[in-house]
């Protein structure tokens, strides 16, 4: 979801990084007659550009918002929340009617108007992953893809599907495939690839003909994305390069620089033990990407969960002897469940109150879980659940900013946290457990706190990539230095809560890193897709 080719065949969208420091992702736009792209001011932190259907404005998402602007310029609106459970934002879609829907991860498919409103539910997603949707001409049915351990089959897949606005019937079209367009009578998907298109009944809304490929090599991400793009009147855009398996994980130092390489493969959270001794880390397979938690010792990879749902999020006990982890709900949303870290034992569910919850950090004294959680109250919030007495969670950091990845202090009397209460994420300092003043620790964005085992510093990350900033904890009130850069990386940014780890002494980094680093990529434009195939 890097590019789109507006619906008229005049111009791209796509999302690409600023050369000068502080470096910034925004959304550019470029049309095909010119030499220049204009990048437009208030798009930091884009993903997942999107047309309108007249090709006046672009959809996109950026710090768990849904936002619109004009092709021309001007200001960013915001049209809704679209505040992921799992991941980023995956996928929108615009009709002719002005309803946009959306996929935001582990809450299915939901629509919502383009001016601006509450999304409302299309599509349940049961445990498994709808995401990536095109809407077809009529403006009323649309594909999406389904990935996960599917319904009624209970196999592991990815299958494009076909959806209505007016129903709730979802019905298959393409199995073992990633993302699905439409353009001039026929479906395009990629697979393992390559680009592929197959003749399409608009009438029956059903494939008529055969698959043929289109082109090769086409970029193609871990989860499902595929970068390319085709306007109705057949202008294909799309880049080449390798289709990503997985990620690899590698250990660094505080310049970078790799020290070892641990494994590859569709890996998402991790946490190391208190003691920097294991590795907990939650990891895809199957055709479907169904993740189960792994854990390292020694080099050893032992799988520690093998229930037919997507498990994510994991955190270790101030002991290292049980660890929390987040489960795809039976009917819907995640639980915490509980689980000795030598596997031995039965499992014991925490929370299953239907909402989002992937759990964050354990206090030092073992008595208190900090958890991030998402239809509570107000979207994106940290809550806290108490492991003794009546265990009712309660609400730590809950407004409308969209606070996450909370992280107990090593004495257990801060809590650092994301918020985006300025307009961007950065990262802050609440007391434990509150009410206190709150301190503002980074400048220019930030995400993914992490303590030093001592408290003496504290990380994070930043478009930069890890950024340190000097603590001192033993006063009323933590003093903060100067947050400055350690290291830039490729990292991918998988999972719910927690993307690296750092040793207890802060000096090497666990690392979800791009396998496959790739520099500028050229774009791949065909003015009509179909002629030249005849041709």
């Amino acid at each position: 979801m890097r590019l789109a080719v507006s619906p008229d065949g005049t111009r791209i969208a796509f999302i690409a990084s600023t050369v000068e420091k502080p470096v910034r992702t925004q959304l550019w736009v470029r049309r095909f007659d010119s030499l220049s792209a204009q990048a437009f001011a208030g798009t930091d932190n884009a993903l997942g550009p999107f047309w309108s259907p007249d090709s006046r404005f672009i959809g996109f998402f950026a710090d768990g918002k849904l936002k619109k602007i004009d092709s021309s310029g001007g200001p960013a609106i915001i049209l809704c929340d679209a505040i992921a459970g799992i991941g980023p934002a995956t996928g929108a879609t615009w009709n002719q009617d002005d309803v946009i829907l959306l996929a935001v991860g582990g809450r299915g498919l939901s629509r919502v108007s383009a001016a601006g409103g509450t999304p409302t539910v299309v599509t349940d997603p049961q445990g498994v992953l709808h995401h990536l949707p095109f809407f077809l001409p009529d403006g009323r049915h649309f594909l999406y893809r389904i990935s996960g351990r599917l319904p009624a089959t209970a196999s592991e897949g990815s299958q494009i599907h076909l959806g209505s606005l007016d129903s709730g019937d979802s019905r298959l079209l393409v199995r073992d495939t990633a993302q699905a367009m439409f353009s001039q009578g026929h479906v395009l998907y990629a697979r393992d690839g390559t680009l592929m298109a197959q003749p399409f009944d608009e009438r029956r809304f059903e494939l008529s003909g055969e698959p043929f490929p289109v082109a090769e090599r086409v970029l193609t991400g871990a989860g499902g994305p595929s970068v390319f793009s085709v306007s109705r009147n057949g202008v294909l855009v799309y880049q080449q390069g390798p289709v990503q398996r997985g990620f690899r994980l590698t250990w660094v130092d505080r310049t970078g620089k790799p020290v070892a390489a641990l494994d590859e493969g569709l890996y998402g959270d991790l946490q190391l033990s208190s003691d920097g001794k294991r590795v907990a880390v939650s990891l895809g397979a199957g055709a479907g990407n169904l993740r189960d938690i792994w854990i390292f010792e020694r080099g050893l990879k032992t799988k520690f969960t093998s229930n037919p749902a997507n498990e994510n999020g994991v955190i270790w006990s101030p002991d290292d002897q049980r660890i929390i982890f987040g489960r795809a709900g039976a009917k819907s949303g995640r639980d915490l469940i509980l689980k000795a870290s030598t596997n031995v034992g039965a499992e014991e569910v925490l929370l299953a109150d239907g909402a989002e919850n992937s759990p964050a950090s354990w206090s030092p004294d073992g008595q208190f879980v900090l958890f991030g959680t998402i239809g509570r109250e107000t979207g994106q919030d940290l809550w806290v659940l108490p492991l003794a007495g009546d265990r009712k969670p309660r609400p730590f950091a809950a407004s409308e900013a969209g606070e996450a990845g909370g992280r107990f202090s090593p004495d257990g009397r801060w809590v650092a946290y994301r918020s985006q209460e300025t307009g961007q994420a950065e990262i802050f300092i609440a007391p434990f457990p509150g009410p206190g003043k709150k301190i503002r620790v980074s400048g220019e964005g930030g995400a993914n706190p992490k303590w030093r085992r001592d408290g003496r510093e504290l990380f994070y990350l930043s478009a930069d990539g890890i950024m340190a900033v000097d603590v001192d904890l033993r006063g009323t009130e933590p003093v903060f230095g100067t947050p400055h850069a350690l290291f830039s990386a490729s990292m991918a940014r998988v999972g719910v809560q927690s993307w690296y780890d750092v040793t207890p002494d802060g000096q090497q980094f666990l690392i979800n890193a791009m396998r496959d680093t790739l520099g500028p990529v050229p774009f791949t434009v065909i003015s009509n897709w179909l002629a030249a195939r005849r041709k």
